[in-house]
């Protein structure tokens, strides 16, 4: 696909049928679309949080903060061996979250990012695109007040893309194409809002409504 032709509406509309970019590597400038016979998601009243992870959070050895630093987030998840994520899907994914169709969750630790993860919203779905991790937990205290924010903001589809075995011991589950195209369509027709939720809770809070819809 010529890259040159690629705007953030194109990736909407992409998105709004069930696809998704990527690129073969960091170097390889071409695009292709994605269309997975099986999708994964995380139902948002599913996301399991362990002990060893509640405690984590309660602990509050991190801080966390939302859409301060899209940047850092984005190029922490490109900073590994192979990623899919090359200069022109950078520049679009920059492009979304200024028109505030990208977002990210952020885990801070000392005033240095050590996690995080970010996605696209459509309507109301949450189309999670990649995340990463410098300190243990970090990813997964990232997605747990992700899943919160979404709840909130009402927000009724959480795309993974894919199924790994990390998201599914988090909760997250994998549907045929046909279902999930079914909950896409009725997604991007509702209305949510990210910043519905204002300041993030505190990790008492976070842990009880989690308790509360799992």
């Amino acid at each position: 696909m010529d890259a040159e032709r690629l705007t953030p509406l194109t990736l909407l509309r992409a998105y709004a049928m069930g696809i998704f970019p990527m690129a073969e590597s960091r170097h390889d400038p071409r695009i292709f679309w994605v269309n997975p016979r099986k999708r994964g998601i995380f139902p948002l009243d599913g996301f399991h949080i362990s002990k060893s992870l509640a405690r984590t959070i309660r602990r509050g050895r991190f801080e966390i903060r939302a859409d301060t630093a899209f940047e850092g987030v984005v190029q922490g998840c490109a900073s590994r061996p192979e990623t899919w994520i090359n200069d022109e899907i950078y520049r679009l994914y920059r492009q979304l979250f200024e028109l505030g169709h990208a977002h990210t969750m952020e885990v801070w630790q000392n005033e240095e990012l050590v996690g995080g993860v970010y996605g696209v919203t459509l309507g109301a779905a949450f189309f999670g695109e990649s995340m990463f991790s410098r300190r243990t937990d970090a990813s997964k205290v990232a997605l747990a007040y992700l899943v919160d924010r979404l709840r909130i903001g009402g927000f009724t589809l959480f795309d993974t893309q894919f199924l790994t075995d990390h998201l599914a011991s988090l909760g997250a589950i994998e549907i045929e194409r046909d279902d999930y195209l079914l909950r896409l369509e009725r997604a991007v027709n509702r209305g949510a809002n990210f910043d519905r939720a204002g300041p993030l809770p505190a990790a008492q809070l976070l842990l009880q409504r989690s308790t509360q819809t799992s």
